[in-house]
């Protein structure tokens, strides 16, 4: 049974809608607005319906709607004004902020239960539909990702890697992100949510190397310096793709915008001496320093055709002595924390 909220200072009316209104709802009364918006805000039960009398003493029905809708538990439940029969300017200003409906005195007990019912049911439609957009957007959100990745990792397997790169990035990533989240320098940057996201995002961080030559892309020895230069833009074409995508696309916890920020600056360095801007320390985006960490400790610990895999130890080593010129030494700090889960998922995922 749906719970019907009768805001009024007079009792009388107060009885009056309780009788009409008592065989189909459960009926919770309030005298004045603070009394009203303590139920509302504390209740155990949140109304499905709120009738409120505009004309009353210390706070007035316009006050109680403004309170109800700066607050989420209460902003969309519909209201309807208690209002006399002449009330039209009361109806104008009510409309204009946020009521559904007007009920007028003297009442009349089958136009009350309809509108009513009405403002119910037009509430749970609006639910309904809201919930279904909301799980389209969500399937065409995963299939955007999955498509996405998908081309991450065909782009990986001309890249001459195994297939198990994008994996390990992104679980190396999610072993760093959850152990920065419990510290006290990065629990205010980031959240569970962006956590997720960037956990995602980092599967797209090379997605720009379709645009290298395979000659560049794939020479076993050192690159010259022009070659080198070549090398670089894979990160503004990797940005620059993922921003024409998002162009069309929602952004669902702004997996779009790390997947950018990721592209484009995960070869910065803390010192400034990376590229593509040459950002330094925070300026360089949060998401990007993780990645940065993370890209290079499985870069040095797997085999590559231009180097052999170090071992664990060795990678832990050099990435601490790039604390604070190459890598972020807070993040840093962070990793030599969760350096057996690295060791291990390496062992477990790690290139043959």
């Amino acid at each position: 049974m749906d719970t019907i909220l009768v805001v009024d200072d007079i009792e009388i009316n107060r009885l009056i809608l309780t009788d009409i209104l008592s065989e189909e709802y459960n009926i919770i009364e309030a005298a004045d607005g603070f009394r009203a918006l303590d139920i509302l805000f504390n209740g155990d039960a949140v109304p499905s319906a709120v009738l409120l009398d505009i004309m009353m003493p210390g706070m007035d029905g316009f006050e109680v709607l403004s309170m109800m809708k700066s607050n989420a538990r209460t902003d969309r439940i519909p209201v309807l004004f208690i209002t006399a029969a002449d009330a039209d300017t009361n109806e104008t200003r009510g409309l204009q902020e946020g009521a559904s409906d007007f009920i007028s005195k003297p009442f009349n007990p089958d136009v009350v239960k309809a509108r009513i019912r009405n403002n119910i049911q037009l509430k749970m439609y609006q639910d309904e539909l809201e919930a279904m957009l909301e799980q389209k957007t969500a399937e065409l959100v995963t299939t955007h990702e999955r498509t996405l990745e998908t081309l991450a990792t065909i782009i990986e397997y001309r890249d001459l890697e195994s297939g198990t790169h994008i994996r390990r990035t992104s679980e190396l990533t999610k072993i760093l992100v959850r152990a920065m989240l419990n510290t006290e320098h990065y629990n205010k940057q980031l959240t569970n949510a962006n956590c997720n996201s960037i956990i995602k995002a980092v599967a797209l961080h090379d997605i720009g190397k379709i645009g290298i030559p395979d000659n560049i892309l794939l020479k076993p020895g050192a690159l010259t310096s022009a070659e080198f230069e070549i090398i670089k833009r894979h990160c503004a074409i990797g940005h620059q793709i993922i921003t024409t995508i998002a162009e069309d696309t929602v952004d669902d916890g702004n997996y779009l915008a790390f997947c950018k920020e990721i592209c484009l600056s995960h070869h910065e360095r803390w010192d400034g001496k990376g590229y593509p801007n040459g950002l330094a320390r925070n300026d360089i985006p949060l998401s990007a320093r993780i990645l940065s960490v993370v890209d290079v400790y499985d870069a040095l610990v797997n085999k590559r055709c231009y180097k052999p895999a170090l071992t664990h130890e060795d990678a832990l080593r050099l990435i601490t002595e790039g604390a604070g010129t190459q890598f972020d030494p807070d993040i840093v700090a962070v990793v030599q924390t969760v350096a057996e889960k690295f060791r291990k998922l390496e062992e477990l995922l790690g290139d043959a």
